[in-house]
């Protein structure tokens, strides 16, 4: 099968190097790359099968300027909600293409271990089955692919999980210990289910790989750009200073701004999220911490 993968930051190209075992693969995005198997934009786009694997924010603006729909069978490995607009992916998407030729990817799996070709399980949610079959034949042996039909659970796992990281890098920042930070991962984890209630998603979408499997892994290790930012934010450092420092794009900052506009709008509690969104605007993360433990 022939894939581009389209976005080439580091999970692109982790993809890349998995799908391209197995697969005739080509890699592309809008800055060109020194890398293997990069081809300019416009020949990838013209694949039928495209895995995107672009930041959140700038879905929308990429697409509008650079896709044009020809009936492609698509793989979104982003995660996010767009801060502007409020909207998840498979609705940004959804503007551009039939919803039947959209899958989502979703799962603990960070791109470096991936690229080393470490096993780890995926789950591929899409409304139609045989698409997401199809994008679940293409992985090598080393990832197991789970199918799912619950397009907007596996969404706001994905992009809620970072933000729970966040806290998490935080707490681990702060020395508040494992116990502190097992309790603030498994409410973030009720947080994040309450949140998926409200549009529908499935409580066992939650409970499997793509809810607390992915959140599991993101917010307990530095090898997640999110929890990193929270390591910064408890050693006092100010949001520019930590990303710059990370020099990658932490899609939890975001993700933070939009789903506290969304609760807000829609009365979902959502104290987690909420407490962070203070720290990246400047508040203590001590203090955040402390009003986040008066709560119920």
């Amino acid at each position: 099968m022939k894939i581009a993968v389209i976005g080439a930051g580091k999970w692109g190209q982790a993809l890349y190097s998995a799908l391209k075992i197995n697969n005739d693969c080509i890699i592309s995005s809008r800055t060109k790359r020194d890398i293997e198997g990069f081809v300019e934009l416009d020949k990838a786009l013209e694949c039928d099968y495209l895995l995107f694997s672009i930041s959140t924010q700038k879905t929308h603006e990429f697409l509008r300027s650079n896709f044009k729909a020809k009936n492609q069978k698509i793989l979104v490995a982003s995660k996010g909600i767009d801060t502007i607009s409020g909207e998840f992916l498979h609705e940004i998407y959804s503007k551009f293409a039939p919803s039947e030729n959209l899958a989502f990817l979703s799962g603990p799996s960070f791109a470096s271990e991936v690229i080393q070709g470490l096993p780890c399980a995926l789950v591929i949610s899409s409304e139609n089955d045989e698409l997401a079959q199809i994008w679940a034949s293409t992985f090598p042996s080393f990832i197991k692919p789970y199918i799912s039909d619950d397009v907007i659970g596996a969404e706001i796992c994905g992009a809620y999980k970072n933000v729970i990281a966040i806290a998490g890098g935080v707490c681990a920042g702060l020395g508040l210990g494992q116990n502190a930070r097992a309790s603030l991962i498994s409410r973030g984890l009720v947080e994040m289910a309450r949140f998926g209630e409200h549009f529908g998603a499935k409580s066992d979408t939650f409970l499997g790989l793509s809810g607390a499997g992915d959140l599991f892994l993101t917010a307990s290790s530095e090898l997640s750009r999110n929890y990193r930012v929270g390591l910064g934010l408890a050693s006092g450092f100010s949001l520019d200073e930590i990303l710059a420092q990370i020099g990658e794009v932490a899609e939890g900052v975001a993700t933070a701004y939009a789903i506290t506009k969304i609760a807000q709008q829609k009365a979902i509690y959502t104290p987690i999220a909420s407490q962070v969104v203070d720290m990246l605007g400047g508040k203590n993360a001590k203090e955040a911490l402390k009003d986040l433990l008066k709560r119920r």
